[in-house]
């Protein structure tokens, strides 16, 4: 008989679960025992997912809800509690990727990423919290990015969000550590998603592209959303437990690299 996994007995419910980062954390949190609430505006995409998690004996319910909506939010949270009776780890991983110079971004795009990427945050985590209270505490994970620490050209507004997404994350620490709920942020560097291919791909020389970020890594390689999981399973565990407010590096140790001559 295999051992509980880590997150046995919890109930976790993930944002922007469709695909990518997202799919993978509640994968992963479902194969170390959570049941899992994935949300996303792809409703194809999610129910997907959770029906893979399902076949493969987890526990899983795909929910449509766009997170930059109030009324989604709350919605999705209550029916994710009412199927699995408590809440005890969020994952704030949905994001859009807007990365046009300052000049121009227009009001619309800059409104939908902040709100999308930021706004969105602060919602699900506003009501999520009275559930991860009455649970007895639990975790918050918000997926940020290494943009918020140093950016490229042109990659306004995201970079902005995702600063914005730390200085929240180090707000709700404070704000939810007394009723023992610990809240930190994963800030993925280079990590092969559809949003790091759509990039890549409207770039000049996308293959020169890739090799220059490649080259910039130490580990030698690109990310998977399987790491970024692996660190969100950390943190949503209890062996993360005297951890809070931190904003934790995802990106193969470029950010210990000199930026000279660098990306």
């Amino acid at each position: 008989m295999s051992a509980p996994g880590r997150l046995a007995g919890k109930v976790a419910l993930v944002t922007g679960a469709g695909a990518g980062i997202g799919a993978a954390i509640a994968t992963r949190f479902a194969n170390e025992g959570a049941a899992v609430a994935l949300v996303d505006v792809d409703e194809p995409g999610v129910t997907t997912v959770a029906t893979t998690i399902e076949r493969a004996g987890g526990r899983a319910m795909a929910l449509r809800g766009d997170v930059a909506r109030d009324a989604d939010a709350r919605r999705t949270v209550a029916e994710a509690v009412e199927r699995f009776g408590a809440l005890h780890v969020l994952v704030n991983n949905a994001g859009i990727n807007v990365m046009k110079p300052v000049e121009a971004a227009t009001e619309e795009e800059f409104t939908r990423c902040i709100d999308v990427d930021l706004k969105g945050v602060w919602l699900f985590s506003k009501h999520a919290l009275p559930h991860l209270r009455a649970a007895g505490g639990g975790a918050i994970v918000n997926i940020a990015s290494m943009h918020a620490f140093r950016t490229l050209p042109g990659s306004f507004p995201y970079s902005a969000a995702k600063g914005g997404v730390i200085a929240l994350t180090k707000s709700l620490a404070l704000d939810a550590g007394t009723a023992r709920v610990r809240v930190n942020a994963i800030c993925p560097g280079t990590i092969e998603t559809r949003m790091l291919t759509d990039w890549f791909a409207a770039q000049p020389d996308p293959a020169a592209a890739r090799r220059k970020f490649l080259g910039a890594i130490p580990v030698g390689r690109i990310g998977t959303p399987e790491d970024v999981a692996a660190l969100a399973l950390f943190l949503a565990s209890d062996e993360a437990g005297f951890l809070s407010g931190a904003a934790i590096a995802l990106d193969g140790g470029r950010d210990a690299l000199s930026a000279s001559g660098s990306v």
